[in-house]
C-alpha cells in the first residue's frame, strides 16, 4: 500500500526567510529569534556536556557499585547507542511536530534521565537514567540545526553556526574538566544535581518563548524504517565501541557481528528510503547534493579525530605523566576554551569568505598538530602536551563550524530537518570510530609489548605512539579533501511568504 499523502502546512506555522511584515530585524533575522536560538544553545550545551562528564567518575562508580571496567563502560555505550537510534527519527519529528512540542520532548526526557540518575541505587537504574537522559540529547541537535536554518539568512549563518560549533566541539571536550571539578569537591551524584535547575529553566524558558518557524506536514510514520534504523545504526555504534574491548578479550561478542548486521541493516533502510521519497524517516536523496557529501565526509573525520585525542590524551597524562585526575581535566581545558573563542571569529569569517579558505588551512592546522601528538613521550613536558592540544582544537574550529555551514546550506528547504539528522547521527558514528581506532591501536600494541617483556608504562607509551600515528595519517585523508570543499555557500531557497498568522495562534 503506498503512503498516504502529506497533508499541507499546519496553521499557526511561520517561515523564517519571509517573515510576515514588521516582525523582522534590519539584519533579516525575525525579531526575537536570536533569543531562542541562544536559548537552544545553552540547552544544547547542557545536554551534549553529559556524554562526557562522566568520563572521569567511571573508577568511582565502579567502587560504589562493585561493577567492573566492562560493565562500567556501559555508562557510556548505552548512552551513544541511544544517540544512534533516537537521532535518524528526529527528521520525522521535526517535520510533524511543533519546535516547542518538539523542544519539549527533549527537555523532559533529559530532566527525568537526569533526575533518575542522581537518585540511582543500583548501576542498572544508573544507566537506565543515562538512556533517558540520551534520548533528549539525541533530539536536540538537529532542533538547533534545523531551527537555524530556518531562521537565519544564508548572509548570516557562518557566525551562527560557529556558536553551534562550540555546543557540539566544546561541550564534549570540557565535559571530563567539568567532572573532575566536580569530583574533587562532592560525590559523582552532583553531576547530575547540579544540572536539575539549569535544565528546568530551559524548559520553563523554552516552553514561554519559543514558536514554530517550519511547515509541519501530517505524513505517516514507517515503523520498518525505524526498527532497521534502530538495528544499523547501534549495530555500527556497538560493533565499534566493541572493537577496544575485544582487543582487550572483554568483548561480550566478536565486533563483527554487530558490525555486518549494522552494515546489512543500513544497506535495507537506505533501499526503503529511497522508495518512500517524500515520506522517507531519513530522506537519504540529501547526499545527491556533492557539497553536503563532501562536508560531511570532512566532519567525520574531524571528529575521529577530536573523540579519538579525547580518550586517548587522557589515559597519556594518567598513566604516564602521572597527572591526577582534576589535574588532567584542566590540562585539557585551554584546548577547549579556544575551540570556544575561535569558533565566534571564524564563523563571522564564513560569512565573508566562504568555507574553503578557512577549511585548508584548518585541515593542515589539525594534521599538523596529530603529527605533533606522535612526538610525545614519557619525559614530554605538560605545557608541550597542552600546546599540541590546542593547536588541533584551534585546526577544529576552522573546520567544524564552516563544514557544517556549507553541509547543512547545500540542501533544498525541505531536505533541512533531514540533513541535520543525518549529520548528528553520524557524528555519533565517527566519535565511535574515532575512539575505536585509538583505543584498538593503542591497546594491541599495549599488549603485544607487555608479553615480550616490556615495561608496562613503556610498552602503553608504545601504543599511544601507535594510535596517534593512524590518527595523523587518517588526516592526511581530510587533508587532500579539503580542496574539493566550496568556497561560498549555496543560495537559500526563495519561498512566497506566508499568511499572516492570527494572534494567539499557537505553533
Amino acid at each position: 500500500m503506498s503512503p498516504a499523502p502529506a497533508e499541507g502546512p499546519q496553521r499557526g506555522t511561520v517561515t523564517a526567510t519571509a517573515p510576515p511584515a514588521g516582525t523582522s530585524t534590519a539584519s533579516g533575522v525575525p525579531e526575537g529569534a536570536m533569543r531562542v536560538i541562544w536559548l537552544l544553545v545553552v540547552s544544547a550545551f547542557v545536554v551534549i556536556l553529559n556524554e562526557t562528564i562522566m568520563s572521569v567518575a567511571l573508577p568511582e562508580l565502579m567502587r560504589e557499585f562493585s561493577v567492573g571496567a566492562a560493565t562500567a563502560q556501559w555508562m557510556t555505550t548505552a548512552f551513544m547507542l541511544t544517540m544512534a537510534v533516537v537521532i535518524p527519527v528526529t527528521g520525522y519529528l521535526l517535520t510533524r511536530l511543533p519546535l516547542r512540542t518538539v523542544f519539549t520532548i527533549a527537555m523532559v526526557s533529559f530532566l527525568l534521565g537526569t533526575l533518575l540518575a542522581a537518585l540511582a541505587p543500583t548501576f542498572l537504574v544508573l544507566v537506565l537514567g543515562r538512556v533517558v537522559q540520551a534520548v533528549g540529547t539525541a533530539i536536540m541537535m538537529p532542533l538547533l540545526f534545523t531551527t537555524v536554518l530556518n531562521v537565519v539568512p544564508a548572509s548570516r549563518r557562518g557566525r551562527t553556526m560557529g556558536v553551534i560549533s562550540i555546543v557540539i566541539a566544546v561541550a564534549p571536550a570540557t565535559g571530563p574538566t567539568i567532572g573532575g571539578i566536580i569530583l574533587d569537591l562532592l560525590e559523582w551524584r552532583w553531576m547530575f544535581l547540579l544540572m536539575l535547575p539549569i535544565a528546568t529553566l530551559a524548559l520553563a524558558l523554552g516552553v514561554a518563548m519559543i514558536r514554530n518557524v517550519t511547515d509541519t506536514q501530517r505524513i505517516p510514520l514507517d515503523v520498518l524504517s525505524v526498527a532497521l534504523s534502530g538495528i544499523g545504526f547501534a549495530g555500527l555504534v556497538f560493533g565499534l565501541s566493541s572493537i577496544g574491548a575485544a582487543a582487550e578479550g572483554d568483548a561480550l561478542m566478536p565486533p563483527w557481528i554487530p558490525l555486518v548486521v549494522g552494515v546489512l541493516a543500513l544497506a535495507v533502510f537506505t533501499w526503503r528510503q529511497l522508495g518512500l521519497r517524500d515520506h522517507a524517516l531519513l530522506d537519504v536523496r540529501a547526499f545527491t547534493a556533492p557539497a553536503f557529501t563532501i562536508s560531511l565526509g570532512m566532519m567525520i573525520i574531524g571528529m575521529m579525530a577530536m573523540f579519538g585525542t579525547l580518550i586517548v590524551l587522557p589515559i597519556y597524562l594518567q598513566n604516564v605523566l602521572g597527572e591526577s585526575t582534576m589535574d588532567t581535566g584542566l590540562a585539557l581545558l585551554p584546548g577547549g576554551l579556544v575551540m570556544g573563542v575561535l569558533g565566534l571569529i571564524v564563523g563571522r569569517l564564513f560569512d565573508r569568505v566562504g568555507a574553503r579558505p578557512l577549511v585548508i588551512p584548518g585541515t593542515a592546522v589539525v594534521s599538523g598538530a596529530l603529527w605533533g601528538l606522535t612526538t610525545l613521550t614519557a619525559e614530554t613536558s605538560l605545557g608541550t602536551v597542552i600546546a599540541w592540544h590546542m593547536l588541533l582544537n584551534a585546526g577544529l574550529s576552522l573546520m567544524f563550524g564552516p563544514l557544517m555551514t556549507s553541509a547543512l546550506g547545500a540542501l533544498p528547504r525541505r531536505l533541512y530537518s533531514h540533513g541535520s539528522a543525518i549529520l548528528s547521527t553520524l557524528q555519533q558514528v565517527a566519535g565511535a570510530a574515532g575512539t575505536a581506532v585509538f583505543i584498538t591501536v593503542m591497546t594491541t600494541a599495549t599488549i603485544a609489548g607487555a608479553a615480550s617483556g616490556t615495561e608496562p608504562t613503556v610498552a602503553l607509551m608504545n601504543g599511544i605512539h601507535n594510535a596517534m600515528v593512524w590518527g595523523a595519517v587518517i588526516s592526511l585523508v581530510a587533508l587532500a579533501g579539503s580542496f574539493a570543499v566550496r568556497s561560498t555557500p549555496a543560495e537559500e531557497e526563495v519561498r512566497p511568504a506566508p499568511a499572516p498568522v492570527r494572534a494567539g495562534v499557537d505553533a
